[in-house]
């Protein structure tokens, strides 16, 4: 990954809607906020997506249906919970998301590259937010 989106993913703003009202955000190297940190308890939590593999933007249709494909195999994963979310960039870049509480690295690292994403955002319980770079 260069150098120019690795400080995009930095920059980004990620976002978690709870409920109608109720929004949290993650930032990368920081722990995760207290509103979060309620729902998640002790397991494991990622923020991740389908859409705009490599990087790369491709049709709407194409990156709904992927997400629907991620959402659905999330919500296969056993002890799964997931909430609405929404990654802002700080140069206008957004992308739907997924806040995933309950799945291991494994299964993420596996979930992220079948939809070919170079990263995602994760963490254990209250910890810190880290970008999990994959190969």
């Amino acid at each position: 990954m260069d150098e120019f989106l690795l400080e995009a993913f930095h920059a980004t703003t990620y976002h978690v809607n709870l409920d109608t009202v109720t929004w949290a955000t993650i930032r990368i190297d920081l722990p995760l906020p207290a509103e979060l940190v309620s729902v998640v308890g002790a397991r494991p939590w990622a923020f991740i997506t389908a859409w705009n593999p490599q990087a790369r933007r491709r049709p709407p249709t194409e990156n709904l249906a992927a997400q629907h494909e991620l959402l659905a195999a999330l919500r296969n994963q056993p002890d799964v919970t997931v909430y609405p979310a929404i990654g802002v960039g700080s140069t206008g870049w957004i992308e739907p998301s997924l806040f995933a509480i309950g799945a291991d690295v494994a299964a993420l690292d596996s979930l992220a590259k079948e939809h070919a994403q170079l990263a995602y955002v994760h963490g254990q319980a209250g910890g810190i937010a880290h970008l999990r770079l994959l190969d």
